[in-house]
């Protein structure tokens, strides 16, 4: 299992947790970004600065990744892309998006799309809190527990 971070918008709680988990469990941990990262010294975190442009990042995770990675994503196409190719994704939040729910993910946000467009104000999404930090630390440890159990 390789963990792909689309890391351009993660929170940098998010990443944390993601460094100590590769550090503990030695899982390799990629961030994937179009800007400069700062990640720890370690032989199983790295970082893949991409070129600045609409999806490049997630095209590229979806190029390199492969069945039975994860990635960790708020982006709803590029969880639907990871799973629709074997991997899995999660959601910053603890979200495990999965074959029978991204449909409904997917639709979701095109109508939220289509609301925006056409000038009604949605809001943003609310602030990354302590139950959303919890939810994705529980969630990434059950996977990658799951994972090293298999091998």
């Amino acid at each position: 299992m390789q963990i792909w971070v689309d890391a351009d918008a993660c929170p940098v709680v998010v990443k944390e947790i993601l460094f100590r988990v590769a550090k503990r469990t030695e899982v390799p941990v990629t961030l994937v970004a179009n800007q400069p990262i700062r990640i720890p010294r370690s032989p199983h975190i790295s970082f893949l600065q991409v070129s600045a442009g609409f999806d490049v990042a997630d095209n590229e995770i979806v190029k390199r990744m492969a069945a039975g990675d994860l990635v960790v994503t708020a982006d709803i196409p590029l969880a639907a892309d990871a799973i629709e190719k074997g991997g899995q994704a999660i959601s910053p939040r603890g979200e495990h998006y999965t074959k029978s729910n991204i449909k409904a993910r997917l639709s979701m946000r095109d109508f939220m799309d289509t609301l925006r467009s056409s000038g009604v104000d949605t809001g943003g999404p609310a602030a990354l809190n302590q139950n959303d930090r919890q939810a994705f630390a529980n969630l990434l440890d059950k996977l990658v527990t799951r994972y090293l159990a298999t091998t």
